[in-house]
């Protein structure tokens, strides 16, 4: 069972916003050589690449908070004993997966809301376009209460 959880976690973590970024950038060039080579400009590249990027980021994003690499100042928090450094990462934790837990319903009725609209070339509905920004919050809640339960367990 630990396996699956893992497998699907890299899935939406890793290999989704990898297959994505590579389906962009092959866009991209795709659009590239279409503008200035063919003197063909096509109008779907741009918005397919945003969509992947969106996609990218938030599902990439989750990867990010579950490794610990997004960008931190820490010049304090490095001088405190390892004891402090845990309950202000409790604390912290905490207070990240109360804040995302309060957005979540708020968050889901927004996507559900513009369901109605669709993207102006590709006509993808724009609650398709968002979704992985649900996913990143639930994915952040979940590393943080993951962290937390560590760090108490660590007490």
């Amino acid at each position: 069972m630990k396996k699956l959880g893992e497998f699907l976690l890299n899935l939406v973590e890793v290999y989704i916003p990898v297959f994505a970024f590579a389906f962009m950038f092959i866009i991209f060039i795709l659009q590239i050589i279409f503008r200035y080579v063919l003197n063909m400009p096509l109008i779907w590249p741009f918005e397919a690449t945003m969509i992947l990027f969106i996609w990218t980021a938030m599902l990439g994003g989750g990867y990010t908070r579950r490794i610990h690499k997004h960008v931190s100042f820490t010049v304090i928090y490095d001088k405190l004993s390892l004891k402090i450094q845990m309950f202000i990462r409790i604390i912290g934790n905490t207070f990240i997966s109360i804040i995302f837990l309060i957005s979540i319903i708020p968050v889901y009725n927004y996507i559900q809301y513009v369901s109605y609209k669709k993207s102006t070339c590709l006509r993808i509905p724009y609650n398709i376009i968002f979704f992985p920004f649900l996913i990143l919050m639930l994915l952040i809640i979940g590393h943080c209460i993951y962290d937390v339960v560590k760090d108490i367990k660590k007490i």
